[in-house]
């Protein structure tokens, strides 16, 4: 599945589970880690966990596995890695931290 097409199907995951300040960064040419980075918010941790549970299952219904999902476990901050593209989601203020 084409990159940009993923990218709005995260999106609009984070977006029907009512994630907030959602931002799809282009880091080709900036970043040697990946291609695109997006980064959004949910409103308690539970909110944080909900919501990249639901990319990651979502996202394999397409054929689309994450290589690691770090922070699942009681975090404020989640990210999923597919390689080319990395999800963060954070607790509101955690975000501004980083």
């Amino acid at each position: 599945m084409e990159a940009i097409k993923i990218i709005n199907l995260i999106s609009q995951i984070i977006y029907d589970k009512k994630g907030f300040n959602i931002l799809a960064l282009d880091v080709r040419g900036i970043s040697t880690i990946c291609d695109y980075i997006i980064i959004a918010e949910g409103n308690v941790q539970r909110h944080v966990k909900a919501i990249v549970s639901e990319v990651v299952e979502q996202l394999k219904k397409v054929g689309q596995r994450p290589m690691n999902v770090e922070g699942l476990e009681e975090s404020d901050w989640v990210v999923a890695d597919y390689l080319n593209i990395i999800v963060h989601v954070f607790k509101p203020g955690l975000r501004e931290k980083y």
